[in-house]
């Protein structure tokens, strides 16, 4: 037996469901991957994936919650981009996993 299991703590075991969590969101799925492609800002994202601007700026809130995005502000626009690359790259891969044939 591998003694190398290392228990998960409360706080490990609520980062990883939320983190899952804010993967099972087709909206925050389209934004995140969006901003693995470009850092955009709130008006940006609305116009790429045709949403609400009061969605958009729900979703960045839970998805910067997570500091699964982060934001940047250049005179009086907010950019918004990915703060997590382990998390893309999941994204990524189940992406390829869905549209594999």
């Amino acid at each position: 037996m591998d003694h190398s299991y290392i228990d998960l703590d409360e706080e490990t075991l609520f980062i990883v469901s939320q983190t899952f969590k804010a993967l099972g969101d087709p909206t925050r799925i389209r934004i995140l991957h969006l901003l693995a492609e470009k850092e955009c800002s709130v008006g940006e994202i609305v116009e790429h994936l045709s949403l609400g601007q009061s969605t958009v700026s729900h979703q960045l809130r839970f998805l910067k919650n997570l500091r699964l995005v982060k934001s940047r502000r250049a005179g009086t626009s907010i950019y918004y981009s990915p703060e997590d690359e382990h998390v893309l790259k999941i994204l990524e891969k189940t992406i390829q996993h869905a549209t594999h044939d």
